[in-house]
């Protein structure tokens, strides 16, 4: 039996060079800063989607990180050309995001971790149980169709 994980249902990725300022005394970057590549990876991935964060304001929903998850398996440093890749690997009712930090000279993997967010209805501040129908439209936009595995039945929601 194997536990072969699904496919991600989109995945892109962005490629820098560690700056000084990432980093502490001893030329590794600073913990905290990776939790910032990642914020710039899940900004392309939104961007690929057409809903950057301007536009899920504009669409009357915010989708803040509920939950945060970093595993530091090497460190990154000064100068080093790194890749971080972010895959979308669930969409319905809460959004999960896992990031890998690639050497991108050796391939080695150097961080690990995800993200969770959840719908917010800008107008009540409460947080949806039901995935808005614009997040929907905007996969449906990029892939052709709904993802394969989730639901296809409509739901319930404001159509915004």
């Amino acid at each position: 039996m194997t536990n072969k994980k699904p496919p991600p249902v989109l995945s892109t990725s962005i490629e820098l060079t560690v700056p000084f300022y990432d980093v502490d005394s001893m030329e590794i970057v600073w913990h905290g800063n990776y939790v910032k590549y990642f914020e710039d990876a899940r900004c392309k991935l939104l961007q690929e989607l057409d809903y950057n964060y301007e536009t899920m304001r504009a669409s009357g929903y915010a989708w803040p990180v509920v939950d945060l998850r970093v595993k530091y398996v090497k460190p990154a440093r000064f100068n080093r050309r790194i890749r971080v890749i972010a895959d979308l690997v669930e969409w319905e009712i809460r959004l999960k995001i896992e990031y890998r930090i690639l050497d991108l000279e050796s391939g080695e993997t150097l961080t690990k971790g995800d993200t969770v967010q959840v719908a917010l209805d800008m107008a009540t501040r409460e947080m949806c149980f039901a995935t808005p129908d614009i997040w929907r439209r905007k996969l449906i936009d990029k892939l052709g169709h709904i993802p394969a595995g989730s639901p296809t039945a409509p739901h319930r929601g404001t159509d915004r």
